[in-house]
């Protein structure tokens, strides 16, 4: 029966007209996500990876750190399905640093209007607060990635304090900067979580300070040329033999690299675009020519030498 039916005849006990928004109330079903059934997981072990979750739910920051190519973006996210429990992206956000990032593109700013004049605008970090606050049983994860490229002090102004694990509360509510004073007082609420994400080999560009050390724990996450890296080149097309010369090959050229600095070593997601490995040999000297020796003669800028025996032990 429908609703026109049911309105000529309401006091039918069995009729029961069809709701025409009864699509727009059902619940929308999520992916559940394990690490151990993933079938495009990470190469880390998964004591590995599941430490790491552990870590991010007692402190609630993390930092993962390493090398170029060690995929901590990809791995970040997937650490966010575990901890979520479900492929579910709504949960989470992300925001890059750069040179040119500021307190009011990530918390509140002043920022021109559509009408030629200026008004304040809540960054993303706050607006992700706000939409944490109204599901407080479930996690939500902000991923930060390349951490080290901003003014991590400016960027993060009063949230320096507010992002500690125990000053998750409303009794720390603060004023922002740029808050008036008939406004809500700001905090970050329980179920926010912060990954962030930093490449050693850029360290240099911003000092990681003492005071957002002790706010975050530091996971380094190194290079994993494993049997998990070997079959899935297999799985890619890739003989097994082909496989096993990467790896070796690969892990020779970073002991040398090691030896100037452990975090600018070769990361395995240079070798996961397989789009073209039909010619091995041709993918194999693209990487090579293009990526992977462009990126030693940065690491040897002042050592020729160190630069073309490293590049020696990549060739066929």
């Amino acid at each position: 029966m429908d609703f026109f039916d049911w309105w000529m005849n309401p006091e039918d006990p069995l009729a029961q007209p069809e709701d025409p928004f009864e699509d727009e109330y059902e619940e929308e079903v999520f992916e559940e996500y394990d690490f151990s059934s993933d079938p495009d997981k990470p190469f880390i072990s998964e004591g590995r990876f599941q430490k790491i979750v552990s870590l991010l739910k007692s402190k609630k920051n993390i930092i993962l750190e390493g090398a170029p190519g060690v995929g901590k973006t990809f791995l970040a996210r997937k650490v966010a399905y575990q901890l979520i429990g479900a492929v579910k992206n709504q949960n989470i956000e992300m925001a890059q640093f750069h040179q040119s990032y500021g307190y009011e593109d990530f918390v509140q700013g002043i920022r021109p209007s559509t009408n030629g004049g200026f008004e304040r605008r809540n960054g993303i970090f706050f607006n992700f607060c706000d939409k944490a606050r109204l599901s407080p049983d479930e996690p939500f994860v902000f991923i930060i990635d390349e951490i080290n490229r901003g003014n991590i002090s400016k960027i993060l102004g009063e949230l320096m304090m507010l992002i500690e694990a125990d000053k998750r509360k409303e009794e720390f509510a603060i004023k922002l900067t740029y808050s008036d004073e008939s406004d809500e007082r700001f905090y970050v609420p329980d179920n926010v979580y912060l990954i962030g994400c930093m490449n050693t080999a850029d360290r240099s560009l911003a000092i990681v300070d003492y005071a957002l050390r002790c706010r975050f724990r530091f996971c380094p996450i190194a290079p994993e040329f494993n049997n998990a890296f070997r079959d899935f080149m297999v799985s890619k097309g890739i003989s097994m033999e082909h496989a096993k010369q990467i790896i070796s090959k690969v892990k020779a050229a970073n002991v040398l690299i090691a030896e100037i600095d452990r975090g600018l070593e070769i990361g395995h997601s240079y070798f996961c675009h397989t789009d073209q490995c039909d010619d091995f040999y041709t993918w194999w000297e693209d990487i090579c020519e293009y990526e992977l020796f462009p990126y030693i003669r940065e690491v040897c800028f002042d050592d020729d030498d160190k630069c073309g025996q490293i590049c020696d032990k990549l060739k066929f």
